[in-house]
């Protein structure tokens, strides 16, 4: 991982002060209106046409935008940020958190070999291994490789998944090569989107805690 910039006023106490975002209640402020259908109990079967149909047209999508609520949970502190995210193709996204006046907290955006992020003061850093620089700059642990493929309810390269009984994917587990396991839940998804996209998810890693709610999603045709 090649790093362009000096981490030496971002230590761990440091990170933790520079990333207290919000409290809970800021996040109530605002509301969107979405008809949503909770994952149900039972498994599909991943030789399901409907679920192979479903994963077609979801990992068809390559311009889409999602907006949402966003909390980080890790040895007892808690961060909270409102989230825009918006992808152009597979390889180049942007994520913006803010807090409820829609001022910036961080900025990140990435492309093939690099990606940058600006702080709220202006700052910018720039690495070519996106999760890194996240972490290296708030203390938090976000796989953001494998999480442009989730937010959207495809395994990506995860093969452990299993699906609900009305063809939508339920859990995901990813065991990376340094021995972390991934597990992620969805709670529920948007039933006014086609494909219908996920509209409440879980993220754990030991201790941590990742809660992401989309309000709404931007398809591009």
């Amino acid at each position: 991982m090649q790093l362009f910039t000096t981490w030496s006023c971002f230590a761990p106490s440091a990170a933790k002060r520079f990333w207290r975002l919000l409290p809970l209640s800021c996040l109530l402020l605002t509301a969107c209106v979405t008809t949503q259908q909770t994952t149900t109990s039972g498994t599909g079967s991943a030789s399901d046409p409907q679920w192979k149909t479903h994963l077609q047209e979801v990992n068809a999508l390559r311009n889409y935008q999602t907006r949402g609520s966003f909390a980080y949970e890790f040895d007892g502190s808690k961060t909270y940020a409102k989230f825009f995210w918006q992808q152009y193709t597979p390889e180049k996204y942007r994520l913006l958190l803010t807090n409820p006046l829609g001022s910036r907290e961080l900025e990140l955006t990435v492309e093939p070999d690099l990606a940058r992020l600006t702080t709220k003061d202006g700052q910018t850093h720039m690495s070519d291994v996106p999760s890194e620089l996240i972490y290296q700059l708030t203390g938090m642990e976000i796989p953001l490789e494998d999480l442009t493929a989730w937010l959207t309810g495809s395994p990506g390269r995860a093969t452990q998944f299993t699906l609900d009984k009305n063809h939508l994917l339920k859990s995901v587990t990813l065991q990376q090569t340094n021995g972390e396991k991934w597990q992620l839940n969805y709670l529920s998804y948007n039933m006014n989107t086609t494909p219908m996209l996920p509209s409440n998810l879980e993220l754990r890693q030991g201790s941590r805690l990742i809660k992401l709610k989309m309000d709404s999603w931007t398809l591009q045709k």
